[in-house]
């Protein structure tokens, strides 16, 4: 919009064919303050409108050419003149059109010829209703944002931990992502990684994953083994998440002293492990989902390990679509491979290189998406 906060100044587009109106709007708004561009013909409201980005478009349906519904279906098309409100200028004879004016999205009309105080009236009216409306979707997607922003701080970054020997991807889809990691530092030597996906995308999901946060502390130490630290996990789960709500996740416990890998699946998409001579495995354990029955049963795996071997865990965002018909069973190679493919790449740039190798530099997810990638 070309409205400012220092002045509070609003700005009009009038579209009409004839300069006489154009005129008369031009001279009644301009008296009361408001800023007016003027356009005699579709073409030129197009451009006006995207250039200008005004604050309310006065707009006539009969014009030569494209008349005023063409230039609506435009501007309802364009990023940045979806929002703004359009008032249709129609003759007595075309008040029929007056429903189709609406149909396409216009706010109010009015009817020729003009009366000052009427345009004045619904001029002012309509940008009210714009400034609570804009108002009141800044404060929602501060609110949100907010949200956004303190579930990341609950997130783990390489720097952070440097010792742990990690990288990591992470996109949320929406406001509120349904992907949560979490790397902890066990003892000196011992470090354990955590990749889960909740079930729904909503404001109750950010909140779940401090509890989540909070349990993996509580539980995750010297004096339990993996499968019990997930055990335990579980049972708070269970009690206190949401009916319906539930969450799958890979927990991966390192210890560099013995040189040793514990890995526990919750219902997760199999783990990716890349020995440092290059050599992949998928590891496909079966197990149960956390948070939506008490009696489970988790697979796990120990491995042995050497020094510059590689574990990626992951979410199902990154290797299904539906949009490709892609199952996770064939994106989860594709995924194994990519992660061969960057076994020469710093850990802590891995992740991002992996997920540019299978989609690119630009792409629009269809879910949320993580990679945890550690190295021993």
């Amino acid at each position: 919009m070309t409205s400012n906060n220092e002045t509070q100044g609003y700005s009009i587009l009038a579209v009409d064919d004839n300069p006489v109106n154009l005129t008369y709007i031009s001279t009644v708004l301009s008296k009361e303050g408001y800023t007016v561009y003027k356009a005699k013909d579709a073409a030129a409201a197009k451009i006006e409108a995207v250039q200008k980005r005004p604050d309310l478009i006065l707009l006539d349906i009969v014009m030569p050419g494209e008349d005023g519904f063409s230039v609506i279906k435009y501007l309802k098309n364009h990023s940045s003149t979806t929002s703004i409100p359009v008032i249709f200028l129609t003759g007595q004879s075309e008040l029929d059109s007056k429903l189709t004016g609406f149909e396409l999205g216009a706010v109010d009309y009015i009817i020729k010829p003009f009366q000052a105080l009427e345009v004045l009236a619904r001029v002012r009216l309509h940008l009210k209703m714009s400034i609570a409306t804009n108002s009141l979707i800044a404060s929602q997607a501060s609110k949100l944002k907010q949200i956004k922003e303190a579930q990341k701080s609950m997130l783990a970054y390489p720097e952070m931990l440097p010792e742990a020997k990690f990288g990591v991807y992470y996109k949320a889809l929406e406001e509120a992502g349904g992907d949560f990691y979490d790397v902890l530092r066990i003892s000196e030597n011992i470090f354990s990684y955590f990749v889960a996906d909740f079930s729904g995308h909503d404001i109750k999901t950010s909140y779940m994953t401090s509890s989540v946060k909070a349990l993996l502390r509580q539980n995750c130490n010297t004096v339990y083994q993996p499968m019990e630290s997930m055990k335990m996990i579980n049972d708070v789960l269970s009690e206190i998440l949401p009916e319906g709500k539930y969450l799958t996740a890979s927990y991966v416990r390192l210890n560099r002293r013995t040189k040793q890998v514990i890995i526990v699946s919750c219902g997760h998409p199999p783990v990716v492990y890349v020995s440092v001579s290059g050599e992949v495995r998928l590891i496909n354990l079966e197990g149960d989902i956390l948070g939506l029955f008490k009696d489970v049963y988790f697979g796990s795996e120990v491995i042995d390990v050497s020094v510059g071997d590689r574990f990626y865990l992951y979410s199902d965002g990154v290797t299904e679509s539906s949009k490709r018909r892609v199952m996770w069973s064939e994106g989860a190679k594709f995924f194994a491979e990519a992660c061969a493919n960057a076994k020469d790449t710093e850990i802590s740039s891995a992740p991002r290189k992996i997920i540019t190798d299978i989609f690119g530099d630009d792409f629009i997810p269809e879910d949320d998406m993580a990679i945890l990638g550690f190295e021993v």
